[in-house]
């Protein structure tokens, strides 16, 4: 018997074009990446595309969730996006602003660093479920916005390259954890490594996981 094929969503430009129809020509995609994950900073991108929605239906074809996609397919579509995109921008949040503001003002900030590493600025804004209150820039949330929009998606695959090439280079710095293959996410191969060499600076002390081992160690 044959397995049933996996969906997965194409995203597209209703979005984009609505906005670009009501006479924005800046439109940013934002997403974040590592929001989850139990070390590592969380990471967003903005990404805005041009308003030629023929073009970008053809060359960026392959788009999607960068969750959906494999390392090497990120890091290809990676150049793509950046080639043919007006202004790709990224920002972060470390570890420390996360335990101090919690994880959602954390995604909130690095997106609003994202937001000011891009030239020109975006003039609306288009994001997968967050809100950005302290912005005054008209904008659009929705659940799943990297399957819906394509400057979204563009935008998960953004921070999801930048972030993993951090957790490569952290997985160096503090051997032993494995960030390189699991990312700082709660695998088990991360929980038995806190449990045999103990957290990290780069490790979300604040997060229930590292709270009981704080409290085991303390015991």
């Amino acid at each position: 018997m044959e397995k049933a094929s996996v969906m997965i969503a194409k995203p597209g430009l209703r979005e984009e074009v609505a906005a670009w129809q009501a006479g924005y020509q800046l439109v940013a995609g934002l997403d974040e990446a590592g929001r989850g994950a139990w070390a590592g900073p969380v990471y967003a991108a903005a990404v805005i595309l041009p308003p030629q929605p023929g073009r970008l239906r053809q060359q960026l074809a392959g788009v999607r969730d960068s969750k959906t996609l494999t390392p090497a397919a990120r890091e290809k579509l990676l150049s793509v996006i950046e080639e043919i995109a007006v202004a790709v921008g990224v920002g972060s949040a470390t570890p420390a602003e996360i335990d101090r503001n919690g994880i959602v003002p954390a995604t909130r900030l690095a997106m609003r660093r994202a937001l000011a590493a891009i030239t020109p600025p975006a003039d609306y804004l288009l994001l997968d479920y967050i809100t950005l209150p302290q912005i005054t820039l008209p904008q659009r949330a929705f659940p799943r916005g990297e399957q819906v929009s394509l400057s979204v998606a563009a935008a998960s695959i953004v921070a999801k390259v930048y972030r993993d090439r951090l957790l490569v280079h952290l997985d160096k710095e503090f051997p032993g954890y494995g960030f390189a293959r699991h990312k700082g996410y709660g695998t088990a191969a991360h929980q038995q490594a806190l449990a045999r060499l103990g957290a990290t600076s780069i490790h979300r002390h604040s997060w229930a996981p590292l709270r009981a081992l704080a409290d085991m160690d303390s015991d």
